[in-house]
């Protein structure tokens, strides 16, 4: 049975998939690796999540790993769009850095799931897929680096290590995926709210 994460009408993160058995098999592979990790999964247990025969799996995916290639590509890109909007919008540093990790929270807290399987799994990629990711990873370093050098420039942020606070930023927002739990006490905004606020005194904004 699908989470309620990868089924919520329109926003659901996985619409540009198809046909609909190649979405439905994707969807049972990030359950799948999120529960058991993507080495201790089968294509048996995908299939079997889906409700297809093992058979049918290799229809849409030649490989395993070309499913979480997939997966993390297409998690990667929405990830990385939330951060190149918020650092491409008018406003001070301190209002554009808030913006990037309130969305970059949340969606990690939203889809927990899913970001669990594109963050923790890039070692289980096959080398040329590996340095794909690897190249957009790079780019949503860059997004938050470029945020925090321009508030540094601007006399908002006192940061002396700025590559250093950007890895240290993003960490942060990314291990939400690890912890967020639905039936917590807080909503993914609550805690993409959270964050903003403990990065911006990070950075020194408003001293």
């Amino acid at each position: 049975m699908s989470t309620v994460e990868e089924t919520d009408g329109e926003n659901a993160p996985w619409s540009e998939v198809t046909p609909e058995a190649a979405r439905r098999l994707l969807v049972a592979a990030v359950e799948a690796f999120a529960e058991r990790g993507y080495h201790a999964t089968t294509t048996r247990d995908i299939a079997g999540r889906a409700g297809m025969s093992p058979a049918a799996l290799y229809i849409h995916y030649k490989t395993k790993e070309e499913l979480l290639h997939r997966i993390s590509r297409i998690g990667h890109d929405r990830a990385l769009l939330l951060l190149e909007d918020a650092a491409a919008k008018d406003g001070t540093a301190a209002e554009r850095l808030a913006e990037a990790v309130r969305s970059f929270v949340s969606w990690h807290a939203e889809r927990h799931t899913t970001a669990r399987v594109v963050q923790y799994e890039l070692e289980a990629l096959g080398e040329e897929h590996r340095a794909e990711i690897v190249a957009l990873r790079r780019r949503t370093d860059r997004a938050v680096r470029g945020i925090i050098d321009d508030g540094v420039r601007a006399g908002e942020f006192d940061v002396p290590d700025i590559p250093g606070t950007a890895l240290a930023v993003l960490s942060l927002c990314i291990d939400v995926a690890r912890w967020f739990n639905v039936r917590g006490s807080r909503t993914p905004e609550e805690v993409g709210e959270l964050y903003a606020g403990l990065v911006l005194r990070m950075v020194g904004a408003g001293k």
